[in-house]
Order: C-alpha cells, then structure tokens, then sequence
C-alpha cells in the first residue's frame, strides 16, 4: 500500500521529464509570421518607380523626399500634392531643419523639364542640397563569364 501511496505521490509532484514546447513553436511562428507581414508593408513604396541606375550612392540621414512619378501629381514625403504646395512644404521643411537635403525620385520616363520644374521649385524654396535618388545596378551573372556565352 505504500508504495502505491507514493507513486501517486511521484506523478503528482515528481520530477518532471520533458519540457512541453509546443506552446513555446505557437509564440515563435506568429511571432515570425506577424513579422514576415509587417517587413513587407514597410518595404512596399507607395507608388511604383522604375528609378534610374547609379554605380555611386549615399545614405542620407535628414532628407525630403520627393517623388515625381511617370503620371500624377507630384508627392512630398508620401503626400500628394500640387506644384503650388511643393514651394510651401519644402520651405516649412526646411525652417525645421536647416541641415535638409531634398532627395528627388523620379521615375525613368518622366521629361526632363518636369524634373527641373521641380528642382527649381525646390530650389525657390531655399533647399539646396538637393539628390536624385538611383538603384545600383544589379552584378552580371558571372555563369556567362565561366561558359564563355554572352547575351
């Protein structure tokens, strides 16, 4: 009888042999799941750019981005806005901050006088440091330089 009295006693409040990780797996895959969704809303631009190639670039710490897509009004920092507006924003910016740099990001096919208008415009409002904003071209795959083949 009492070694029946103390198994009971040992599988009530014995030794416990394995840790249940199951509810630990839960936490970590919504955690990795809410994570996976959140990177790809902020990485997604607000409007498409097909923005022009440059083997040269900087990281701009204070900035005012511009951004002057192939059709549409101008936008200031995510904001839609008319060319009128562009001159007031951009000088508001800058009285808050006298170290701004203005960086345009117009796509490849837009004219290059839509692009001067704003520079001026930007320029107008006493912001002159001003950068295009470029992705860096991509690296030749170098399967064509083994093989010999060329496109």
């Amino acid at each position: 009888m009492a070694s029946a009295g103390q198994s009971a006693r040992s599988r009530r409040g014995g030794i416990i042999e394995g840790i249940n990780v199951t509810p630990l797996v839960d936490i970590t895959l919504v955690l990795l799941i809410i994570f996976i969704v959140t990177a790809k809303i902020v990485v997604a631009p607000a409007v498409p750019l097909d923005l022009p190639q440059a083997s040269q670039s900087e990281e701009l710490q204070t900035v005012l981005s511009v951004v002057v897509p192939a059709e549409g009004p101008v936008q200031i920092d995510g904001a839609t806005i008319d060319d009128a507006a562009l001159r007031e924003r951009a000088a508001a910016a800058l009285s808050r901050d006298p170290q701004l740099r203005a960086v345009i990001q117009a796509d490849r096919v837009v004219p290059h006088g839509r692009v001067m208008a704003v520079l001026d415009t930007l320029k107008a409002a006493g912001i002159v440091r001003v950068a295009f904003g470029a992705v860096r071209p991509e690296a030749e795959p170098r399967t064509a330089e083994r093989t010999g083949h060329h496109d």
